[in-house]
Order: structure tokens, then C-alpha cells, then sequence
């Protein structure tokens, strides 16, 4: 078998004739300790995690990872509690995706080189980087490759036919689509514009494309994974910690319920 995680999660996912689940949570939210145990739900349910690294301006993001990353930073959370948390998840879920995804300032701060390779030996499998764009992003592509980790793109609806071209020539791992103009967690475009949109991208590139961005409720997530490789799902999940503040095993318990009703929805072929 390949060593290429994603690689391998997106074959048995297509083998199984589904899409891929790929649930995003902030490492350290509401701290490090009850993180821990909530990517460990996730991980249960989710084919690929993204583990946000928190940043106190996180521009893409809407009120429900903006305040994600507000109670991790409370919390007191470092880089090297991303990464630690990182590493459990893969000890626990070896065969798991797993992607770092958060801001510029934080690799650039750590130092390119450093950063890949304390990612590395996390156990990540690639970052995605959301304000770095891909005329820019050489250095950064360089020190992931050195480490045989995936630069993920973003493609949004208004990303322009030479930025799309761009993207699916540099990017690895797989495209991440974003399914409307805006933020995180605000409601999901027409899902006949989001078809035609990853219809063009596949003919662009031979790499999986993800839809993520205002995918809320399980008949959603099955309606995008009719057609998408992956359907990315953040705020829906991230919502379960804010919903029941201070009590962490309702906590975990929601969290595992929407993640198996999103699951589940998504079924053999994205039907509920």
C-alpha cells in the first residue's frame, strides 16, 4: 500500500462508492485537554480531520471558528500543542487523513523549514495554508516537499481561469473547493453551481475535489457528495463545543452524534 495517506483514503473511500467525510475542529478548543478527546470523536467518524492551528485574525473564517480559535488562544494553546494533539490523533488513527490548515503568520513565524518538519513528525499528512496563494507559495511548497507533505489549494467561485490552472497545477493532496462567496459557516451556494464548478475542476485536475463552507445539515452533505470527492464540514461540528460550553461530556456527545448523522447521510453514494 502507498504511503500517501490522502492518496489512500480517497481509493477506499471511492471503492466503497461514498465520498470522503473531512471534519474540521480547532486544536486546543475549548483547551488542549478536552481538544484531545474531541478529535478523537471526530477521528471515529472522519475520513480526513482538518486541525485548524488557531490565529487571533482569522480572516476566512466566520463567528464559529473565529470564537474557536478566541477559547483556544484563552486557553493558552501553542504551536506545540497543535502538534501534540496532531500526533495523538495519529498514533490512535494510523490510517487516517490528517491536515493542518490555518494562516501564513503562523508557519512564517516558525520558519518554513521548521514548521514542515514539526508537521512532519506529527504525523500530518499535508497544510493548507488559506492566505498564501499559490504565485506566493513556492518556499513554503518547497519545505512541505521536502517532508512528502501535501500543499492542499483552495478554489473559490470567483478564482479566475489562470488561478484555477495555477492550483491544479501546483496543488496535491486534493482540491479544496469553497462553495460560496464569504466566510466560513455562511450558507452554502446553489448546489447545481457547485456541481458545475467541481465538474470543471476535475477536468482541470486528476486530484480529488473537496467542498467545504456552509455545508450545515446531513441532506447538504449528501446533496455535495453525490458528486464531490470530499464534503469538508467545520462550523456544523466546531458548533457542537460553543452549543454546550462547560460541559464536556454533552460536549463530546453531540459532537459524535452530528458527525454519525453527517456520516451516515453522506451514505454509499451521498444518499440519506
Amino acid at each position: 500500500m502507498s504511503l500517501d495517506r490522502l492518496k489512500n483514503c480517497f481509493e477506499r473511500c471511492k471503492s466503497e462508492q461514498r465520498a470522503a467525510l473531512v471534519g474540521y475542529l480547532t486544536a486546543g478548543d475549548p483547551n488542549p485537554a478536552a481538544s484531545e478527546k474531541l478529535l478523537h470523536v471526530l477521528a471515529g467518524h472522519a475520513d480526513i480531520l482538518e486541525i485548524g492551528m488557531p490565529f487571533s485574525d482569522p480572516m476566512a473564517d466566520g463567528p464559529t471558528i473565529q470564537a474557536a480559535s478566541e477559547r483556544s488562544l484563552e486557553a493558552g494553546t501553542k504551536m506545540h500543542d497543535v502538534f501534540h494533539l496532531c500526533m495523538t490523533v495519529r498514533k490512535a488513527r494510523p490510517e487516517a487523513g490528517i491536515v493542518l490548515m490555518g494562516y501564513a503568520n503562523i508557519a512564517y513565524a516558525m520558519g518554513y523549514r521548521q514548521f514542515a518538519d514539526q508537521a512532519a513528525l506529527a504525523g500530518a499528512d499535508g497544510v493548507l495554508i488559506v492566505d498564501i496563494p499559490p504565485e506566493e507559495s513556492g518556499d513554503l511548497d518547497a519545505a512541505l516537499l521536502a517532508h512528502a507533505l501535501h500543499s492542499i489549494r483552495l478554489v473559490a467561485p470567483t478564482s479566475s481561469a489562470a488561478r484555477r490552472e495555477l492550483a491544479a497545477k501546483t496543488a496535491s493532496g486534493f482540491i479544496y473547493y469553497v462553495s460560496l462567496t464569504g466566510i466560513t459557516g455562511a450558507e452554502m451556494g446553489s448546489v447545481a453551481d457547485i456541481r458545475t464548478q467541481v465538474e470543471s475542476l476535475h477536468s482541470q485536475s486528476g486530484l480529488p475535489i473537496c467542498v467545504g463552507f456552509g455545508i450545515k445539515t446531513p441532506e447538504q452533505a449528501a446533496a455535495v457528495a453525490a458528486f464531490a470527492d470530499g464534503v469538508v464540514i467545520g462550523s456544523h461540528f466546531v458548533s457542537c463545543i460553543a452549543d454546550h460550553a462547560g460541559d464536556e461530556p454533552a460536549m463530546l456527545a453531540a459532537l459524535d452524534k452530528t458527525c454519525a448523522a453527517m456520516r451516515k447521510a453522506m451514505g454509499n453514494g451521498g444518499s440519506v
